[in-house]
Protein backbone atom coordinates (compact mmCIF):
# COMPACT_ATOMS: atom_id res chain seq x y z
CA UNK A 1 0.00 0.00 0.00
CA UNK A 2 1.47 3.36 -0.95
CA UNK A 3 1.71 6.19 1.54
CA UNK A 4 -0.72 8.31 -0.49
CA UNK A 5 -3.33 5.57 -0.71
CA UNK A 6 -2.94 4.85 2.98
CA UNK A 7 -3.60 8.47 3.95
CA UNK A 8 -6.64 8.70 1.68
CA UNK A 9 -7.96 5.44 3.10
CA UNK A 10 -7.64 6.69 6.65
CA UNK A 11 -9.48 9.89 5.81
CA UNK A 12 -12.33 7.77 4.51
CA UNK A 13 -12.35 5.98 7.86
CA UNK A 14 -12.60 9.24 9.78
CA UNK A 15 -15.59 10.24 7.65
CA UNK A 16 -17.19 6.92 8.52
CA UNK A 17 -16.67 7.65 12.21
CA UNK A 18 -18.41 11.00 11.73
CA UNK A 19 -21.63 9.09 11.11
CA UNK A 20 -21.96 9.23 14.88
CA UNK A 21 -22.40 13.01 14.71
CA UNK A 22 -25.50 14.05 16.60
CA UNK A 23 -25.65 10.83 18.60
CA UNK A 24 -22.69 11.48 20.88
CA UNK A 25 -20.54 14.52 21.64
CA UNK A 26 -17.58 14.88 19.23
CA UNK A 27 -15.16 14.64 22.16
CA UNK A 28 -16.58 11.18 22.92
CA UNK A 29 -16.18 9.70 19.42
CA UNK A 30 -12.82 8.19 20.30
CA UNK A 31 -14.26 6.20 23.21
CA UNK A 32 -16.37 4.18 20.76
CA UNK A 33 -14.21 4.03 17.64
CA UNK A 34 -10.82 3.26 19.22
CA UNK A 35 -11.98 0.25 21.31
CA UNK A 36 -13.52 -1.22 18.14
CA UNK A 37 -10.15 -0.97 16.38
CA UNK A 38 -8.48 -2.58 19.40
CA UNK A 39 -11.07 -5.37 19.48
CA UNK A 40 -10.39 -6.02 15.79
CA UNK A 41 -6.64 -6.12 16.53
CA UNK A 42 -6.98 -8.59 19.43
CA UNK A 43 -9.20 -10.84 17.31
CA UNK A 44 -6.75 -10.72 14.38
CA UNK A 45 -3.75 -11.64 16.52
CA UNK A 46 -5.66 -14.51 18.08
CA UNK A 47 -6.93 -15.77 14.72
CA UNK A 48 -3.46 -15.56 13.16
CA UNK A 49 -1.91 -17.55 16.02
CA UNK A 50 -4.72 -20.10 15.82
CA UNK A 51 -4.08 -20.57 12.08
CA UNK A 52 -0.37 -21.12 12.82
CA UNK A 53 -1.17 -23.81 15.39
CA UNK A 54 -3.62 -25.52 13.02
CA UNK A 55 -0.88 -25.75 10.38
CA UNK A 56 1.75 -27.02 12.84
CA UNK A 57 -0.33 -29.86 14.30
CA UNK A 58 -1.11 -31.11 10.77
CA UNK A 59 2.40 -30.71 9.34
CA UNK A 60 4.44 -33.97 9.49
CA UNK A 61 7.63 -31.89 9.63
CA UNK A 62 6.48 -30.05 12.75
CA UNK A 63 7.44 -31.14 16.30
CA UNK A 64 3.76 -30.78 17.21
CA UNK A 65 2.45 -33.01 14.46
CA UNK A 66 -0.24 -35.49 15.45
CA UNK A 67 -2.95 -37.30 13.52
CA UNK A 68 -5.20 -37.53 16.55
CA UNK A 69 -7.98 -34.95 16.15
CA UNK A 70 -8.63 -34.59 19.88
CA UNK A 71 -4.95 -33.97 20.62
CA UNK A 72 -4.83 -31.42 17.82
CA UNK A 73 -7.71 -29.49 19.40
CA UNK A 74 -6.11 -29.65 22.85
CA UNK A 75 -2.96 -28.00 21.43
CA UNK A 76 -4.92 -25.42 19.39
CA UNK A 77 -7.11 -24.48 22.38
CA UNK A 78 -4.25 -24.34 24.92
CA UNK A 79 -4.14 -20.77 26.21
CA UNK A 80 -0.45 -21.06 27.00
CA UNK A 81 0.28 -21.45 23.27
CA UNK A 82 -1.12 -17.94 22.76
CA UNK A 83 0.32 -16.19 25.78
CA UNK A 84 3.79 -17.54 24.94
CA UNK A 85 3.60 -15.40 21.78
CA UNK A 86 2.14 -12.35 23.60
CA UNK A 87 -1.25 -13.03 22.05
CA UNK A 88 -4.41 -12.46 24.10
CA UNK A 89 -7.08 -15.16 24.12
CA UNK A 90 -10.32 -14.07 22.45
CA UNK A 91 -13.38 -16.21 23.24
CA UNK A 92 -15.71 -17.11 20.38
CA UNK A 93 -18.41 -14.56 21.29
CA UNK A 94 -15.79 -11.78 21.15
CA UNK A 95 -14.10 -12.78 17.90
CA UNK A 96 -14.53 -10.41 14.98
CA UNK A 97 -16.23 -13.05 12.84
CA UNK A 98 -18.98 -13.29 15.49
CA UNK A 99 -19.25 -9.50 15.82
CA UNK A 100 -19.44 -9.09 12.05
CA UNK A 101 -22.12 -11.76 11.60
CA UNK A 102 -24.26 -10.05 14.25
CA UNK A 103 -23.59 -6.43 13.24
CA UNK A 104 -27.16 -5.82 12.06
CA UNK A 105 -28.84 -7.43 15.04
CA UNK A 106 -30.90 -5.02 17.19
CA UNK A 107 -28.89 -6.09 20.26
CA UNK A 108 -25.45 -5.37 18.72
CA UNK A 109 -24.63 -2.90 21.49
CA UNK A 110 -25.19 -5.62 24.10
CA UNK A 111 -23.07 -8.03 22.02
CA UNK A 112 -20.16 -5.54 21.92
CA UNK A 113 -20.28 -4.85 25.65
CA UNK A 114 -20.32 -8.57 26.34
CA UNK A 115 -17.35 -9.08 23.99
CA UNK A 116 -15.35 -6.49 25.92
CA UNK A 117 -16.29 -8.16 29.20
CA UNK A 118 -15.39 -11.69 28.02
CA UNK A 119 -11.96 -10.64 26.74
CA UNK A 120 -11.10 -9.02 30.08
CA UNK A 121 -12.30 -12.16 31.91
CA UNK A 122 -9.99 -14.33 29.79
CA UNK A 123 -7.08 -11.89 30.07
CA UNK A 124 -6.88 -10.28 33.56
CA UNK A 125 -3.94 -8.11 32.41
CA UNK A 126 -6.41 -6.21 30.17
CA UNK A 127 -8.71 -5.37 33.08
CA UNK A 128 -10.16 -1.87 32.76
CA UNK A 129 -9.01 -1.39 29.17
CA UNK A 130 -12.13 -2.46 27.30
CA UNK A 131 -15.07 -0.23 28.21
CA UNK A 132 -18.65 -1.52 28.36
CA UNK A 133 -20.25 1.70 27.13
CA UNK A 134 -22.18 0.80 23.99
CA UNK A 135 -25.47 -0.21 25.64
CA UNK A 136 -25.61 3.00 27.64
CA UNK A 137 -24.93 5.20 24.62
CA UNK A 138 -27.29 7.06 22.29
CA UNK A 139 -25.59 5.54 19.26
CA UNK A 140 -28.17 4.07 16.87
CA UNK A 141 -27.59 0.36 16.15
CA UNK A 142 -27.30 1.10 12.41
CA UNK A 143 -24.41 3.53 13.05
CA UNK A 144 -22.55 0.88 15.01
CA UNK A 145 -23.21 -1.60 12.23
CA UNK A 146 -21.68 0.91 9.80
CA UNK A 147 -18.51 1.16 11.90
CA UNK A 148 -18.25 -2.61 12.15
CA UNK A 149 -18.61 -2.81 8.36
CA UNK A 150 -15.75 -0.32 7.94
CA UNK A 151 -13.41 -2.35 10.15
CA UNK A 152 -14.46 -5.56 8.40
CA UNK A 153 -12.86 -4.55 5.10
CA UNK A 154 -10.30 -6.90 3.59
CA UNK A 155 -7.38 -4.64 4.47
CA UNK A 156 -8.15 -5.31 8.17
CA UNK A 157 -8.60 -9.07 7.75
CA UNK A 158 -6.49 -11.42 9.85
CA UNK A 159 -5.53 -13.14 6.59
CA UNK A 160 -3.99 -9.91 5.26
CA UNK A 161 -0.27 -9.89 6.13
CA UNK A 162 -0.23 -6.15 6.89
CA UNK A 163 -3.49 -6.05 8.85
CA UNK A 164 -1.92 -5.59 12.28
CA UNK A 165 0.33 -2.79 11.02
CA UNK A 166 -2.59 -1.13 9.22
CA UNK A 167 -4.71 -1.27 12.38
CA UNK A 168 -1.90 0.37 14.35
CA UNK A 169 -1.54 3.18 11.82
CA UNK A 170 -5.31 3.63 11.65
CA UNK A 171 -5.53 3.89 15.44
CA UNK A 172 -2.85 6.58 15.44
CA UNK A 173 -4.58 8.43 12.60
CA UNK A 174 -7.85 8.48 14.53
CA UNK A 175 -6.14 9.71 17.71
CA UNK A 176 -4.60 12.61 15.76
CA UNK A 177 -7.82 13.39 13.90
CA UNK A 178 -9.91 13.34 17.07
CA UNK A 179 -7.38 15.54 18.87
CA UNK A 180 -7.44 18.05 16.00
CA UNK A 181 -11.25 18.19 15.97
CA UNK A 182 -11.42 18.59 19.75
CA UNK A 183 -8.99 21.53 19.95
CA UNK A 184 -7.95 22.21 23.54
CA UNK A 185 -9.37 18.94 24.86
CA UNK A 186 -7.48 17.01 22.21
CA UNK A 187 -4.18 18.30 23.49
CA UNK A 188 -4.79 16.49 26.77
CA UNK A 189 -4.02 13.14 25.20
CA UNK A 190 -2.11 13.83 21.98
CA UNK A 191 1.15 15.55 21.01
CA UNK A 192 1.47 16.36 17.26
CA UNK A 193 3.74 13.88 15.52
CA UNK A 194 6.37 16.38 14.33
CA UNK A 195 7.03 17.40 17.95
CA UNK A 196 7.23 13.78 19.08
CA UNK A 197 9.58 12.97 16.19
CA UNK A 198 11.82 15.94 17.03
CA UNK A 199 12.09 15.06 20.73
CA UNK A 200 12.89 11.43 19.94
CA UNK A 201 15.38 12.30 17.19
CA UNK A 202 17.23 14.64 19.56
CA UNK A 203 17.24 12.22 22.52
CA UNK A 204 18.26 9.17 20.41
CA UNK A 205 16.71 6.41 22.59
CA UNK A 206 18.71 3.30 21.61
CA UNK A 207 18.40 1.06 24.66
CA UNK A 208 17.40 1.34 28.29
CA UNK A 209 14.45 2.76 30.20
CA UNK A 210 12.13 5.42 28.76
CA UNK A 211 9.84 7.32 31.15
CA UNK A 212 6.95 9.64 30.27
CA UNK A 213 5.05 10.85 33.37
CA UNK A 214 2.44 12.64 31.20
CA UNK A 215 2.18 9.90 28.59
CA UNK A 216 -1.26 10.62 27.08
CA UNK A 217 -1.93 8.17 24.25
CA UNK A 218 1.62 6.76 24.32
CA UNK A 219 2.96 8.44 21.17
CA UNK A 220 6.39 9.07 22.72
CA UNK A 221 6.81 5.34 23.39
CA UNK A 222 5.79 4.29 19.89
CA UNK A 223 8.14 6.72 18.17
CA UNK A 224 11.00 5.78 20.53
CA UNK A 225 10.54 2.09 19.71
CA UNK A 226 10.52 2.89 15.98
CA UNK A 227 13.70 4.98 16.37
CA UNK A 228 15.73 2.34 18.18
CA UNK A 229 17.65 0.11 15.74
CA UNK A 230 17.49 -2.75 18.25
CA UNK A 231 13.89 -3.83 18.71
CA UNK A 232 12.81 -4.64 22.27
CA UNK A 233 15.95 -2.90 23.58
CA UNK A 234 13.83 -0.26 25.29
CA UNK A 235 11.48 -0.65 28.26
CA UNK A 236 8.69 1.87 28.79
CA UNK A 237 7.12 3.39 31.89
CA UNK A 238 4.36 5.96 31.90
CA UNK A 239 1.87 7.73 34.12
CA UNK A 240 -1.32 9.55 33.22
CA UNK A 241 -3.94 11.30 35.35
CA UNK A 242 -7.07 10.58 33.27
CA UNK A 243 -8.62 7.10 33.34
CA UNK A 244 -9.92 7.16 29.76
CA UNK A 245 -6.57 8.43 28.49
CA UNK A 246 -4.73 5.61 30.30
CA UNK A 247 -7.03 3.21 28.46
CA UNK A 248 -6.28 4.85 25.09
CA UNK A 249 -2.55 4.77 25.75
CA UNK A 250 -2.49 1.10 26.81
CA UNK A 251 -4.46 0.09 23.72
CA UNK A 252 -2.21 2.17 21.46
CA UNK A 253 1.08 0.71 22.67
CA UNK A 254 -0.24 -2.86 22.55
CA UNK A 255 -1.42 -2.26 18.98
CA UNK A 256 2.21 -1.46 18.17
CA UNK A 257 3.61 -4.53 19.92
CA UNK A 258 4.91 -2.61 22.94
CA UNK A 259 4.47 -3.72 26.54
CA UNK A 260 4.53 -0.47 28.51
CA UNK A 261 3.91 -0.15 32.23
CA UNK A 262 1.37 2.70 32.29
CA UNK A 263 -0.07 3.66 35.67
CA UNK A 264 -2.98 5.90 36.65
CA UNK A 265 -2.37 8.84 38.96
CA UNK A 266 -1.24 12.44 39.38
CA UNK A 267 2.50 12.32 38.65
CA UNK A 268 3.37 15.32 40.80
CA UNK A 269 1.23 14.41 43.81
CA UNK A 270 1.12 10.60 43.58
CA UNK A 271 4.23 9.35 41.81
CA UNK A 272 3.64 5.72 40.83
CA UNK A 273 7.34 5.09 40.07
CA UNK A 274 9.20 6.50 43.11
CA UNK A 275 12.22 4.23 42.58
CA UNK A 276 12.51 4.54 38.77
CA UNK A 277 15.72 5.95 37.32
CA UNK A 278 15.44 6.22 33.54
CA UNK A 279 17.90 6.64 30.70
CA UNK A 280 15.46 8.95 28.94
CA UNK A 281 12.60 11.10 30.16
CA UNK A 282 10.46 12.39 27.31
CA UNK A 283 7.24 14.31 27.92
CA UNK A 284 4.74 16.99 26.99
CA UNK A 285 3.38 17.94 30.43
CA UNK A 286 0.39 20.26 30.90
CA UNK A 287 1.56 23.89 30.73
CA UNK A 288 1.19 26.54 33.41
CA UNK A 289 -0.91 24.51 35.87
CA UNK A 290 -2.24 26.75 38.63
CA UNK A 291 -3.43 25.52 42.04
CA UNK A 292 -1.97 22.10 41.30
CA UNK A 293 -1.38 21.17 44.95
CA UNK A 294 2.04 22.58 45.84
CA UNK A 295 1.01 22.63 49.50
CA UNK A 296 0.82 18.83 49.40
CA UNK A 297 4.50 18.46 48.45
CA UNK A 298 6.53 17.61 51.56
CA UNK A 299 9.49 19.83 52.36
CA UNK A 300 11.77 16.79 52.30
CA UNK A 301 10.40 15.41 49.00
CA UNK A 302 13.46 13.75 47.40
CA UNK A 303 12.60 15.27 44.01
CA UNK A 304 13.08 18.85 45.16
CA UNK A 305 16.20 20.83 44.36
CA UNK A 306 14.45 24.12 45.14
CA UNK A 307 11.08 25.60 46.15
CA UNK A 308 7.69 25.03 44.54
CA UNK A 309 4.83 27.43 43.86
CA UNK A 310 1.13 26.82 43.49
CA UNK A 311 0.92 29.55 40.85
CA UNK A 312 2.63 27.35 38.26
CA UNK A 313 3.69 23.69 38.09
CA UNK A 314 6.23 24.08 35.25
CA UNK A 315 9.33 23.90 37.44
CA UNK A 316 7.89 21.15 39.62
CA UNK A 317 7.58 19.09 36.44
CA UNK A 318 11.26 19.81 35.71
CA UNK A 319 12.29 18.68 39.19
CA UNK A 320 10.20 15.54 38.72
CA UNK A 321 11.90 14.78 35.39
CA UNK A 322 15.37 15.39 36.81
CA UNK A 323 14.76 13.11 39.81
CA UNK A 324 13.81 10.23 37.52
CA UNK A 325 17.01 10.37 35.43
CA UNK A 326 19.81 7.93 36.12
CA UNK A 327 23.40 9.18 36.42
CA UNK A 328 23.83 9.21 32.64
CA UNK A 329 20.29 10.15 31.60
CA UNK A 330 18.77 12.99 29.59
CA UNK A 331 15.29 14.52 29.71
CA UNK A 332 13.69 16.22 26.72
CA UNK A 333 10.29 17.83 27.12
CA UNK A 334 7.92 20.48 25.82
CA UNK A 335 7.54 23.60 27.93
CA UNK A 336 5.74 26.95 27.83
CA UNK A 337 7.92 29.81 26.60
CA UNK A 338 7.42 31.65 29.87
CA UNK A 339 9.61 29.08 31.62
CA UNK A 340 12.64 30.45 29.75
CA UNK A 341 12.37 33.92 31.28
CA UNK A 342 10.24 33.57 34.42
CA UNK A 343 11.02 35.97 37.26
CA UNK A 344 8.54 34.35 39.65
CA UNK A 345 10.73 33.83 42.72
CA UNK A 346 10.32 30.08 43.31
CA UNK A 347 10.57 29.26 39.62
CA UNK A 348 13.60 31.48 39.11
CA UNK A 349 15.35 29.89 42.10
CA UNK A 350 14.99 26.43 40.52
CA UNK A 351 15.95 27.72 37.08
CA UNK A 352 19.14 29.30 38.45
CA UNK A 353 20.07 26.10 40.24
CA UNK A 354 19.59 24.03 37.07
CA UNK A 355 21.86 26.45 35.20
CA UNK A 356 24.46 26.89 37.95
CA UNK A 357 24.83 23.14 38.40
CA UNK A 358 25.31 22.60 34.68
CA UNK A 359 22.15 20.54 34.11
CA UNK A 360 20.54 22.59 31.32
CA UNK A 361 21.90 21.10 28.10
CA UNK A 362 19.88 22.65 25.29
CA UNK A 363 16.93 24.97 24.64
CA UNK A 364 15.00 24.93 21.36
CA UNK A 365 12.52 27.71 20.68
CA UNK A 366 9.76 26.47 18.38
CA UNK A 367 7.52 28.21 15.84
CA UNK A 368 3.93 29.04 16.70
CA UNK A 369 0.87 26.98 15.70
CA UNK A 370 2.50 23.57 16.23
CA UNK A 371 0.01 22.48 18.89
CA UNK A 372 -3.74 21.84 18.96
CA UNK A 373 -4.01 23.33 22.42
CA UNK A 374 -2.62 26.77 21.65
CA UNK A 375 -1.34 28.96 18.85
CA UNK A 376 1.23 30.36 21.25
CA UNK A 377 4.77 29.11 20.50
CA UNK A 378 6.41 26.76 22.96
CA UNK A 379 9.93 25.47 23.48
CA UNK A 380 11.87 22.31 24.22
CA UNK A 381 14.10 21.92 27.29
CA UNK A 382 16.84 19.30 27.54
CA UNK A 383 18.24 18.53 31.00
CA UNK A 384 21.15 16.14 31.23
CA UNK A 385 23.22 14.30 33.81
CA UNK A 386 25.91 13.27 31.30
CA UNK A 387 27.45 16.73 30.84
CA UNK A 388 30.92 15.96 32.17
CA UNK A 389 31.66 13.71 29.19
CA UNK A 390 32.44 10.04 28.73
CA UNK A 391 30.27 7.11 27.60
CA UNK A 392 29.97 8.59 24.12
CA UNK A 393 29.38 12.18 25.20
CA UNK A 394 31.73 15.16 25.04
CA UNK A 395 32.35 17.44 28.01
CA UNK A 396 30.00 20.46 27.92
CA UNK A 397 29.42 21.13 31.62
CA UNK A 398 29.90 24.90 31.34
CA UNK A 399 27.99 25.36 28.05
CA UNK A 400 24.38 25.51 26.88
CA UNK A 401 23.26 25.03 23.29
CA UNK A 402 20.56 27.44 22.07
CA UNK A 403 18.57 26.76 18.89
CA UNK A 404 16.12 29.30 17.46
CA UNK A 405 13.70 27.37 15.21
CA UNK A 406 10.94 29.99 15.16
CA UNK A 407 11.18 30.44 11.39
CA UNK A 408 10.78 26.74 10.68
CA UNK A 409 7.58 24.80 10.04
CA UNK A 410 4.94 25.12 7.35
CA UNK A 411 1.16 25.40 7.53
CA UNK A 412 -0.65 22.09 7.11
CA UNK A 413 -4.00 23.72 7.79
CA UNK A 414 -5.24 27.25 8.43
CA UNK A 415 -4.47 26.97 12.14
CA UNK A 416 -1.65 24.49 12.39
CA UNK A 417 1.96 24.11 11.31
CA UNK A 418 4.22 21.06 11.26
CA UNK A 419 7.97 20.64 11.09
CA UNK A 420 9.24 18.80 8.02
CA UNK A 421 11.49 15.76 8.30
CA UNK A 422 14.33 17.84 6.83
CA UNK A 423 13.89 20.43 9.61
CA UNK A 424 13.70 17.71 12.27
CA UNK A 425 16.92 16.16 10.94
CA UNK A 426 18.61 19.58 10.84
CA UNK A 427 17.75 20.48 14.45
CA UNK A 428 18.62 17.04 15.83
CA UNK A 429 21.96 17.00 13.98
CA UNK A 430 22.93 20.33 15.58
CA UNK A 431 22.24 18.84 19.01
CA UNK A 432 24.05 15.58 18.24
CA UNK A 433 27.13 17.47 17.01
CA UNK A 434 27.08 19.47 20.24
CA UNK A 435 26.75 16.59 22.72
CA UNK A 436 28.09 13.40 21.09
CA UNK A 437 31.68 12.32 20.65
CA UNK A 438 32.57 11.23 17.15
CA UNK A 439 29.97 13.40 15.42
CA UNK A 440 30.78 16.16 12.92
CA UNK A 441 32.36 19.20 14.61
CA UNK A 442 29.72 21.58 15.96
CA UNK A 443 29.59 25.08 14.43
CA UNK A 444 27.52 28.10 15.47
CA UNK A 445 25.11 29.28 12.75
CA UNK A 446 24.15 32.96 13.11
CA UNK A 447 20.41 33.33 13.58
CA UNK A 448 19.93 29.60 14.21
CA UNK A 449 22.19 28.13 16.91
CA UNK A 450 24.93 29.09 19.33
CA UNK A 451 26.83 27.46 22.19
CA UNK A 452 26.94 29.88 25.14
CA UNK A 453 29.06 29.78 28.28
CA UNK A 454 27.04 29.53 31.50
CA UNK A 455 28.74 32.68 32.80
CA UNK A 456 27.27 34.57 29.82
CA UNK A 457 23.80 33.20 30.63
CA UNK A 458 24.22 34.43 34.20
CA UNK A 459 25.18 37.86 32.84
CA UNK A 460 21.86 37.85 30.92
CA UNK A 461 19.98 37.37 34.22
CA UNK A 462 19.62 33.61 33.61
CA UNK A 463 17.30 34.16 30.66
CA UNK A 464 17.07 31.14 28.34
CA UNK A 465 15.54 32.61 25.17
CA UNK A 466 17.63 31.43 22.21
CA UNK A 467 16.93 34.72 20.41
CA UNK A 468 19.07 36.56 22.97
CA UNK A 469 22.14 34.55 22.04
CA UNK A 470 22.01 33.31 18.44
CA UNK A 471 22.45 36.76 16.89
CA UNK A 472 21.08 38.22 13.68
CA UNK A 473 20.50 35.88 10.80
CA UNK A 474 22.66 36.50 7.72
CA UNK A 475 20.42 37.95 4.99
CA UNK A 476 20.72 36.27 1.61
CA UNK A 477 21.17 38.51 -1.44
CA UNK A 478 17.92 37.37 -3.04
CA UNK A 479 15.04 39.19 -1.36
CA UNK A 480 11.51 37.78 -1.18
CA UNK A 481 9.52 39.10 -4.19
CA UNK A 482 7.35 42.09 -3.29
CA UNK A 483 4.14 40.40 -4.48
CA UNK A 484 4.79 37.32 -2.34
CA UNK A 485 5.67 39.36 0.73
CA UNK A 486 2.63 41.61 0.25
CA UNK A 487 0.33 38.61 -0.05
CA UNK A 488 1.67 37.12 3.19
CA UNK A 489 1.29 40.42 5.04
CA UNK A 490 -2.22 40.95 3.69
CA UNK A 491 -3.31 37.46 4.77
CA UNK A 492 -1.85 38.01 8.23
CA UNK A 493 -3.57 41.40 8.54
CA UNK A 494 -6.94 39.94 7.50
CA UNK A 495 -6.52 37.19 10.10
CA UNK A 496 -5.81 39.81 12.76
CA UNK A 497 -8.87 41.84 11.68
CA UNK A 498 -10.98 38.72 12.01
CA UNK A 499 -9.64 37.97 15.49
CA UNK A 500 -10.13 41.63 16.47
CA UNK A 501 -13.78 41.53 15.42
CA UNK A 502 -14.35 38.35 17.40
CA UNK A 503 -12.72 39.91 20.45
CA UNK A 504 -14.83 43.08 20.15
CA UNK A 505 -18.01 41.00 20.01
CA UNK A 506 -16.97 39.06 23.09
CA UNK A 507 -16.15 42.26 25.03
CA UNK A 508 -19.54 43.78 24.06
CA UNK A 509 -21.33 40.62 25.20
CA UNK A 510 -19.43 40.56 28.51
CA UNK A 511 -20.23 44.24 29.13
CA UNK A 512 -23.93 43.67 28.41
CA UNK A 513 -24.00 40.83 30.94
CA UNK A 514 -22.33 43.04 33.57
CA UNK A 515 -24.83 45.88 32.96
CA UNK A 516 -27.77 43.50 33.25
Amino acid sequence: MTVKADIEFQKDLFEAANKMRGSVAPADYKHYVLPLIFLRYLSNKYEQRRMQLEIMVKDPKSDWFTEDTETQMVIIDDHDQYKAENVFVVPEEAQWSFIMSNAKQPNIKEILDNAMKRIEEENPELEGMLPRIFQGSNLPAENIAGLIEVFSRDVFSARANESVDVLGRTYEYFIGSFASSEGNRGGEFFTPSSIVNLLVAMLEPISGKVFDPACGSGGMFIQSEEYSPRKKALSFYGQENVTTTVRLGKMNVLLHGINADIQLGDSLLNDQFPELKADYVIANPPFNQKDWGADRIAKNDPRLIGPVTNSNANYMWMQHFLFHLNDNGTAGFVMANGAMTTNQKEEKDVKQKLIDEGIVDCIVQLPDKLFFTTGIPCCLFFLSKNRIGGKGFRSRKDEILFIDARKMGALVSRKQKALSQVEINSISKIYHNFKNEGESPYEDIPGLCKVVKIDDVKQADYKLNPGIYVGTEIIEQEEVPFEEKMFELTQKLLEQFHESNKLQEKIKKDLEEIIQ
